[in-house]
């Protein structure tokens, strides 16, 4: 970096002490945008790199955060930094269990038109390209074989093998079209990988927290779950991992190694490479849901266990129910060496997948307009991840802790022990607002105090008012 001339050095002191007073008397709030380099330019009569000191300087001061192709935005870790929640600690036990009533309730409250909606995980309806998706679908009804009525190959849709294909290289993956097997979406996708490695009574390990979908599934299959502990930053605890693939008997694991629902935590690659590793010496199956690995709020797309998957015992399975079209229920699976057998399950319960909705998701990866509306939809996730820290920290109780995800839909918060998040949950309802409380991602007594919340919501008055209105019961429950 070029030394700084005096005079220069004032002025860009100058015009970052001026933002650092907006952003101290909230006249700039927390995930605001900041002017860009070049209007800062024309509003001071500076240079260009005068305007950039000005930004390192604030950069320096943790008051702002720069995101690749968006610009600056006022950080919120100048903040009095809310604490990290803990790391799980399941009892090391596999159970089967049934799930408590308030998940059906939790879902079905979801949805309600009125309500304002936390707990549902899936990006609004005015964050996707519907005018696109629609254009698309009158054209895969012309171009398809019977207008779509028409059963299509077992292993599903060509065009959208082929593009998931080209996809999975932003990932390392490099997977052929042969690859790939075409479903329901990627609960469908596990589902089918679950059948296909397990049998009743089986004990298969996962994260925990999980997601509440694949706790419901393993159950109604009549497996035992060994809930793993996992940090909400790194996922899985490996030191546990080891210990357990050591002197368990597993059928399988199951892992959200990209922003984990709901801890939203990341696997780093390391500790990817190295669970791939230790599963294919002890012979033990991955199945990988990759469902939120394209929401990454970074410069780049994370890599998954897959990508250094060589023995083929790695079945990662995805779809764009969390990205572009949730009711379309397009997913995929790339089973490795598994691909046989889980297309046999595919036959037995499926046939063949829809062939209209999985013809219109092809040509929206072809024609490079998933690309153009994910980079619009991480900005728009991680601003609104933004906003929430920021009404969380102002509003809820003393003592709260969020998590820090890097991507995805899900923000973990943990509430002060003595808050029973049901509950709270319960008093919500009444004001038309829903969460997900987080004993609903456990077979085990454990997050009684916790909640997940989904950001992919609009940001507007109403969301903003839902999240004050939580944090008023929650201190009104202490």
């Amino acid at each position: 970096m070029k030394q700084k001339s005096p005079g220069k050095e004032l002025l860009y002191i100058k015009i970052a002490n001026s933002l650092e007073q907006q952003i101290s008397k909230d006249i700039l709030k927390v995930g605001d945008k900041l002017p860009s380099i070049r209007m800062i330019c024309r509003q001071h009569g500076v240079s260009m790199s005068t305007a950039q000191f000005a930004y390192y300087e604030l950069e320096g001061k943790s008051l702002i955060e720069s995101r690749p192709q968006s610009g600056y935005y006022v950080s919120n870790s100048f903040r009095k930094k809310m604490a990290m929640p803990e790391a799980s600690r399941p009892v090391s036990t596999p159970v089967v269990k049934t799930v408590t009533d308030i998940f059906e309730n939790a879902f079905n409250n979801a949805s309600e038109k009125s309500f304002t909606v936390f707990s549902r995980g899936v990006p609004a309806v005015a964050l996707l390209p519907i005018a696109k998706l629609n254009k698309g679908m009158l054209q895969a009804v012309r171009s398809l074989p019977g207008g779509g009525t028409m059963y299509e190959p077992l292993q599903g849709n060509e065009k959208l093998r082929t593009q998931v294909a080209r996809w999975s290289f932003n990932w390392k993956g490099n997977l052929a079209e042969k690859d790939i097997l075409t479903t329901a979406g990627c609960i469908s996708a596990i589902s089918y990988c679950l059948m296909a490695l397990t049998k009743r009574g089986d004990t298969i390990a996962v994260e925990s927290p999980c997601f509440y979908g694949i706790l419901q599934l393993a159950q109604s299959l009549g497996l035992k779950v060994l809930e793993l502990p996992t940090s909400p930053q790194t996922g899985v605890d490996m030191d546990s991992l080891k210990k357990i693939v050591a002197k368990t008997k597993l059928a399988a694991c199951l892992f959200v190694s990209n922003f984990n629902n709901p801890f939203g935590s990341l696997m780093p690659e390391e500790n990817k490479k190295a669970a791939v590793k230790l599963l294919e010496q002890y012979n033990v199956p991955l199945i990988e849901d990759d469902l939120y690995g394209d929401l990454y709020f970074g410069d780049k797309r994370p890599t998954c266990c897959k990508s250094y998957d060589e023995s083929g015992m790695v079945l990662l399975c995805s779809s764009v129910s969390k990205t572009l079209a949730p009711a379309y229920r397009v997913g995929w699976v790339a089973p490795g060496k598994f691909m046989n057998e889980v297309m046999k399950i595919k036959l037995f319960h499926s046939l063949c997948s829809t062939p209209i909705t999985h013809e219109v998701i092809g040509n929206f990866l072809e024609t490079g307009r998933y690309e153009a509306h994910l980079r619009q939809l991480r900005r728009t996730l991680h601003a609104n991840y933004l906003q929430y820290v920021r009404l969380i920290g102002e509003s809820f109780p003393d003592g709260t802790k969020i998590s820090r995800p890097q991507g995805g839909l899900s923000l973990w918060v943990e509430l002060p022990k003595q808050i029973d998040s049901i509950e709270l949950y319960n008093a919500a309802v009444s004001k038309k607002i829903t969460f997900s409380p987080g004993r609903m991602f456990t077979l085990q007594n454990q997050f009684n105090n916790c909640m997940r919340l989904s950001y992919g919501l609009e940001w507007n008055e109403q969301t903003a008012h839902g999240l004050k209105v939580l944090g008023k019961l929650a201190k009104a429950a202490l």
